[in-house]
């Protein structure tokens, strides 16, 4: 078999490949809608006042409150009356309190957050009458001595003078507990319409970084696919090598999967891999220069950023220059943002004037991207292509700095070439 017939199979075979990943990532993309909760907040997440301790804690400081108070008032009055005779009988009323309105929320608080006036001056009116005596006829059965004043009452008479006298307190406890409970709904409920605002507006986003990954992607390989044809017929053997090296792009491109944010060193080793197809196209007459700063190897950037750049650099700049050409990368630590430039020898840029963009297909996917990574700001992303009288190009990204946890210490440092920038 010749070498011809291998390279037309292996061609084959990725296009294959190609048509299969393709179909793969829209049927992925189709099957990943949230099917489960998301998780809205006021439906797994309790108000931290809501929290059994913390809300029993607050009844027991209003119940040692109110104790202090009527100690205070007793001794005024010139009564003779020892503090703890006070104290726990009180702090029992606002614990019983407590409980009480901990089994409420517990079992009734989505009756009260959704109940509508009708509801409220009825139901609601009548329950809490109910169970405000039911908390006065529990608290007398376990604090035999309350009243202070007239202990040997029998129940029923000692009950009917506290529902006489406190029945109206504990209905304004009622009331500010029914109307808090209604205030952390609605509160909630403001949460979950924020988080679904953001949820939906974040899925927006990442399908628009899809659909632009998807555009890039065959854009990329189609000109890659022209580079390899143009080797054909007259260097079958590079044609081979060059095929061999766009199968290890696609899998580096199906690893990341959906990936928007990778280290740089994996985007450095993607470049690295077209520099290569590209510097057997001009068959060694491009110098090819990357420096990468120690200190920006793990640096996170957009999966793809630097390919169209590269290409564009490549397409509108070098494969124009006469003789030998350069082509150079760097990325370094600037101010707290992560530097990359892309440099290249050409006939400069025509049109627009210099400092605009010109939006081909790779470029304004560049500049879309970043818009929708790091928002509009300039402060936060910058993108400029500027010329030189001497016909070079640079292209300029400036992004925020960011950082993800390694596993490993151990950095592979992708410096070659002559170690003069060539970025200005």
């Amino acid at each position: 078999m010749s070498m011809t017939d291998t390279s037309l199979r292996h061609l084959k075979v990725i296009l294959c490949h190609l048509r299969c990943i393709l179909a793969s990532r829209y049927s992925r993309e189709k099957e990943s809608q949230p099917l489960t909760h998301p998780g809205i907040p006021g439906k797994s997440d309790r108000p931290f006042l809501m929290t059994p301790a913390i809300f029993l804690a607050a009844w027991l400081i209003l119940g040692a409150l109110f104790s202090l108070q009527e100690y205070v008032m007793a001794r005024s009055m010139k009564y003779s009356v020892g503090f703890g005779a006070l104290f726990f009988p009180w702090e029992g009323h606002f614990l019983l309190w407590g409980i009480i309105c901990q089994i409420i929320w517990w079992k009734l608080r989505g009756s009260i957050q959704r109940a509508a006036l009708p509801q409220i001056l009825t139901r609601w009116v009548v329950g809490g009458v109910l169970i405000s005596v039911l908390e006065e006829a529990v608290w007398i059965a376990c604090f035999p001595k309350v009243p202070l004043h007239q202990s040997s009452w029998t129940y029923l008479h000692r009950l009917r003078y506290y529902v006489d006298s406190e029945l109206l307190n504990n209905l304004v406890i009622f009331w500010v507990v029914f109307f808090l409970f209604r205030g952390i709904g609605y509160y909630q409920k403001l949460r979950e319409q924020q988080y679904s605002a953001m949820r939906l507006e974040s899925e927006l986003v990442n399908a628009q970084l899809r659909a632009l990954r998807m555009q890039l992607n065959p854009h990329f390989l189609f000109n890659t696919m022209n580079s390899i044809s143009s080797l054909m017929r007259s260097d079958v053997e590079a044609a081979d090598i060059m095929l061999e090296r766009m199968s290890s792009m696609l899998r580096m491109t199906l690893d990341r999967g959906d990936a928007q944010l990778i280290p740089l060193t994996e985007e450095i080793e993607f470049i690295q891999l077209y520099l290569s197809i590209q510097k057997m196209r001009f068959q060694g007459t491009v110098h090819h220069y990357v420096a990468i700063d120690p200190e920006v190897h793990d640096a996170l950037v957009p999966a793809m950023i630097l390919q169209p750049v590269v290409e564009n650099a490549y397409l509108h700049g070098v494969a124009r220059t006469v003789g030998e050409a350069f082509l150079g990368i760097e990325a370094q630590n600037q101010h707290g943002h992560l530097r990359l430039c892309v440099r290249n020898s050409g006939r400069g840029i025509e049109e627009p004037p210099l400092n605009k963009t010109r939006e081909r297909v790779g470029i304004a996917n560049v500049k879309n991207r970043l818009e929708l990574h790091y928002g509009i700001d300039d402060n936060e992303q910058r993108f400029t292509l500027q010329a030189f009288p001497d016909g070079e190009v640079q292209a300029i990204l400036m992004l925020p700095l960011q950082f993800q946890p390694q596993d490993n210490g151990s950095i592979v440092s992708y410096e070659y070439g002559s170690q003069d920038s060539y970025c200005r």
